[in-house]
């Protein structure tokens, strides 16, 4: 079983139960991290730096970017983000991005992130409103040496698999997506984004 919330006999959510999904809640309302014009671009540069991302701005049809996404929860655990989507280098509008996950988990993690888009139509159906990354959806994470650290299903690694393995494969897209994250604080446990939800704003 994926939770089990605790309650007194009066059948009442304890304490600290109740704070944490409290919190959750702001977090994911849209409190989150402040974003500033200046780092998109900062974002951008960053994962351009990587020779496993440079070969997608030069390829894909557009992208969305997320300077930081906060992440973080102990039994009630969320994620929020905002975000700006381009296509073939113009602005097209702002996206924001949340995730409510409950169930064991520990940390808390401050990333960038960046969706490519390989062709128009999947950029028609990321931008067609809200869209949702399914549960087999997950991200190849670099470091701050921009270099690819772990592919995970869907998305095999371009770069170094791991220091000690030397391996080398070819990056492609799962569904016409290819998703890059950037750790900025925290410790990244994985890469999963599936249940990540995104609500698009046109200009």
């Amino acid at each position: 079983m994926m939770y089990d919330i605790d309650t007194n006999k009066g059948g009442k959510m304890k304490p600290v139960k109740l704070l944490l999904l409290t919190m959750c809640a702001f977090f994911i309302a849209g409190n989150g991290f402040p974003v500033f014009a200046g780092d998109f671009d900062h974002t951008i540069s960053v994962f351009r730096k990587s020779p496993a991302v440079q070969p997608f701005f030069d390829s894909a049809y557009g992208y969305a970017v997320f300077p930081t996404v906060g992440k973080g929860g102990i039994v009630v655990g969320g994620a929020y983000g905002k975000g700006r989507v381009y296509r073939q280098g113009e602005i097209t509008g702002e996206v924001t991005m949340s995730k409510v996950s409950v169930g064991f988990q520990l940390g808390g993690q401050a990333f960038s992130e960046i969706i490519f888009f390989q062709d128009k139509r999947a950029y028609d159906e990321f931008t067609s409103g809200s869209f949702e990354f399914d549960a087999s959806m997950s991200a190849v994470v670099i470091t701050a040496g921009a270099q690819a650290k772990a592919g995970t299903e869907g998305i095999t690694a371009g770069a170094s698999a791991g220091p000690s393995t030397g391996t080398q494969a070819t990056i492609g897209y799962t569904k016409g997506l290819a998703v890059f994250v950037h750790t900025k604080g925290g410790l990244m446990y994985e890469a999963a984004i599936g249940g990540q939800k995104f609500d698009f704003t046109p200009l």
